[in-house]
């Protein structure tokens, strides 16, 4: 079983994800010997914090262990080596491969030559399933339903996030506001997917009006590495900041979600109040990273 796009999982499969993450985070603190003598490959070849070192520590909670590199700079990509030659190469090492590389496809290549599965990690500007997972876990587990108002704002034509969580909030019947500045909105044919859902979708340049009616405000930075003119981004950055003032009008309940990394899109100020949920998400990573990684090893059913 690979795990390349959300569209590839089922609605009823991501409830059994999300149900699995809920066993494996009442029982993370159990010694766990589930993935014992099963090796996980990271292949990196774009940066990352969060997912990289929330997959080692869910593979080491399942008793497995891991190996890999965590920048392209250390492989023999740097020597001109192709992608399938990498993969060939470390399918021999490895049970189970994870994979973050900077051209869309990617990981589905990746698949498609390997025996052993592969999970995405992020490709290019395309989809981060895993992140996805985790997003709808965290909301799951503070709001109790997925059947929401969600507001996703910032950069919705490069942020790879706000693609895979758009579309399976959809499938969950949730309410969606598209909130960008002007030039970076969602793909036509990502809108087109939402809409194969009947889903309630709104798009706006104007955060002030949406929060009021949010359940979950889910902000992201604005993706200077994916810019093909450093000018453009320019233009862009600093478009949207949620400051204290901004959530006057609030819901008691409202939720704020990042990704992370975060530039200056979310006030530090807005760290302690009772909105913010985002470094609760960076902790859910590891149960849902646990289920994803026990699932593909086929170590539950």
């Amino acid at each position: 079983m690979d795990i390349i796009s959300i569209k590839d999982l089922t609605k009823g499969e991501i409830e059994k994800i999300l149900d699995l993450s809920e066993f494996m985070e009442k029982n993370m603190h159990i010694q766990n010997s589930l993935l014992q003598n099963k090796i996980l490959g990271t292949l990196f070849f774009e940066p990352s914090t969060r997912t990289r070192l929330s997959f080692e520590a869910a593979m080491k909670k399942l008793g497995g262990v891991c190996i890999g590199f965590a920048t392209s700079k250390y492989a023999s990509v740097e020597k001109g080596e192709n992608l399938i030659d990498t993969i060939k190469t470390v399918e021999n090492y490895c049970d189970v491969i994870v994979i973050r590389h900077p051209k869309e496809g990617s990981a589905r290549l990746a698949a498609e030559v390997s025996v052993k599965p592969v999970i995405n990690a992020g490709d290019g500007a395309n989809q981060h399933p895993t992140q996805t997972l985790l997003d709808l876990y965290t909301i799951k587990r503070e709001k109790g339903r997925l059947d929401l108002n969600i507001a996703l704002v910032g950069d919705l034509k490069y942020g790879r996030t706000v693609h895979s969580l758009a579309y399976a909030m959809a499938m969950f019947n949730a309410s969606i506001t598209l909130i960008s500045p002007e030039g970076l909105e969602m793909p036509d044919e990502l809108i087109l997917d939402l809409k194969k859902f009947n889903v309630t979708l709104k798009e706006t340049y104007d955060l002030e009006s949406a929060i009021p009616r949010s359940d979950v405000l889910y902000v992201t930075r604005i993706q200077k590495e994916r810019f093909p003119d450093p000018e453009e981004y320019e233009k862009v950055k600093g478009a949207y900041k949620i400051r204290p003032e901004s959530l006057k009008n609030a819901k008691q309940d409202l939720i704020i979600l990042h990704p992370l990394p975060r530039v200056d899109e979310i006030s530090p100020e807005i760290d302690q109040t009772k909105y913010a949920k985002y470094f609760k998400q960076v902790y859910y990573g590891i149960p849902v990273r646990m289920a994803v990684l026990a699932l593909v090893l086929e170590a539950v059913e």
